[in-house]
């Protein structure tokens, strides 16, 4: 028995119907070419056959405040297995996804589910997998995700993503008396991080807020097409991009791949909002996750949240990349003179408010941020399932009440992974995005190359 986050309750406390709370992820897997015809049909049965025990947070259900171990898990529950109908296109497997990821997860149960999809095109297969975003947070994912894979292609044995960690003698539960001392540690915790918390808050209200010109607040983003109430229909969007160029751009302008990322984001969104007659005269505030996972787990979450200025309102490139930098450099030097526990707090406090508009929509186009843009990373050695390589993997996430849209890239070898998640119908064309992204790495790479080049030149 483990006590909730503030976070992990906040998520919960967020989910209804039309507002599904759980992140998930798309694994393409190319089938090797010496398999056997059977080779789906065997992964299937060895995964239902497996006796290996489920295994934190896999087997973690809801009991009041606390996650407590499932006693009755039950697979089939969990586990789907399905065959695209002929030929098989990745357009098929995006329109199963965004219509899987639309429905809720049972609260009954360990928030999770894993669907193996076979037929696909390229002698491929793939698995989408989501958990309830209060189980888990990016980066806890993606070591999951490490855990459950392998680096050598011969390894055959098949162990379930769920049950990556073994056996069931290593599964017993802790003692009773250990756990109240689990429980009595995080209120600790909880309570030392208060003077530090309201010495930063203070600073924040009294020091920043209206007068540091770096400083994004909760207050400031402009209303868009992008904050409008969601519906329970999803549509999901993905591709790949080459991370060398964002490497390129990010060391010929000195500064990070992340500020790249985001600028390019940035310059997508601007002209999809464009194309839309939708573009606000205030800029687009972007809410950007941050680990502050201090540990190896791979449970819960330990992530804050950094507004991020993304200067939609600037047409040159480079003055847009600037103020992304600044913005993001001024939240980072705070989060600096904190703990985890702190800023967790700190977190939860300022950004409250934000949580409880979206838990009530009494005010959806008010919101504390317009988009959420997220960039986890990923393995950098390519990874095998019983012999299948893992091609690509595509981050699947959230949205809500005035946030219909959300930008989550993970990066894979050589590879920036992007997924697009948005309200089917609250967003028109909303995979045109993807576009829109090629473009702007396309501009950057012209200034990179062309310094010289006027703002006319690089936008055409």
């Amino acid at each position: 028995m483990r006590p909730l986050h503030p976070i992990d309750f906040i998520f919960l406390s967020l989910e209804k119907r039309q507002q599904p709370m759980h992140v998930g992820g798309l694994f393409l897997f190319q089938i090797p070419e010496d398999a056997p015809e059977t080779f789906m049909q065997d992964l299937v049965t060895n995964i239902r056959d497996s006796k290996s025990v489920p295994i934190p947070p896999f087997n973690n259900q809801l009991d009041g405040l606390f996650w407590n171990d499932d006693d009755e898990f039950d697979l089939d529950h969990h586990f789907r297995h399905i065959a695209l109908p002929h030929p098989g296109r990745i357009r098929e497997l995006l329109v199963y996804v965004s219509q899987e990821h639309s429905s809720l997860i049972d609260r009954a149960k360990p928030l999770w589910s894993c669907h193996i999809i076979e037929g696909i095109e390229g002698n491929r297969f793939a698995m989408y997998f989501k958990i309830h975003h209060a189980m888990v947070d990016g980066i806890a994912a993606m070591r999951l995700i490490n855990k459950s894979l392998s680096s050598d292609p011969q390894a055959k044995r098949i162990v379930p993503p769920w049950c990556v960690e073994g056996s069931r003698g290593k599964r017993q539960g802790a003692p009773k008396a250990s756990r109240i001392k689990n429980i009595m540690g995080g209120i600790k915790e909880q309570l030392q991080a208060t003077p530090r918390v309201v010495t930063e808050l203070s600073k924040t209200v009294f020091q920043d807020m209206g007068r540091n010109p770096d400083y994004v607040s909760s207050f400031q983003a402009p209303s868009s097409i992008l904050n409008q109430r969601v519906s329970s229909s999803r549509r999901f969007a993905a591709q790949s991009f080459d991370l060398d160029r964002f490497r390129h751009i990010s060391k010929a302008l000195s500064v990070t791949i992340n500020d790249v990322v985001l600028a390019v984001c940035s310059g997508a969104l601007r002209e999809y909002l464009i194309s839309q007659q939708a573009l606000p005269k205030k800029p687009l505030i972007a809410m950007v996750p941050a680990s502050i996972r201090d540990d190896d787990s791979a449970v819960s979450n330990r992530i804050t949240m950094i507004l991020a200025n993304l200067a939609t309102h600037k047409e040159d490139p480079l003055e847009r990349l600037n103020l992304i930098r600044r913005s993001v450099q001024n939240a980072k030097q705070r989060f600096k003179r904190m703990t985890a526990s702190e800023i967790l707090n700190y977190s939860a406090f300022v950004y409250g408010p934000a949580g409880l508009n979206i838990l009530s929509g009494a005010m959806p186009k008010r919101q504390a941020f317009n988009i959420v843009i997220s960039n986890v990373p990923g393995p950098t050695e390519p990874l095998y399932w019983n012999g299948a390589k893992l091609d690509a993997l595509y981050p699947v996430s959230i949205v809500l009440d005035g946030q219909a849209l959300n930008i989550t890239m993970t990066s894979y070898l050589d590879k920036l992974e992007v997924g697009l998640t948005g309200c089917r119908h609250a967003l028109p064309k909303m995979q045109t995005l993807l576009t829109h992204l090629e473009d702007e790495i396309q501009r950057f790479e012209k200034l990179v190359l062309h310094p010289d080049c006027t703002i006319t030149q690089i936008i055409k």
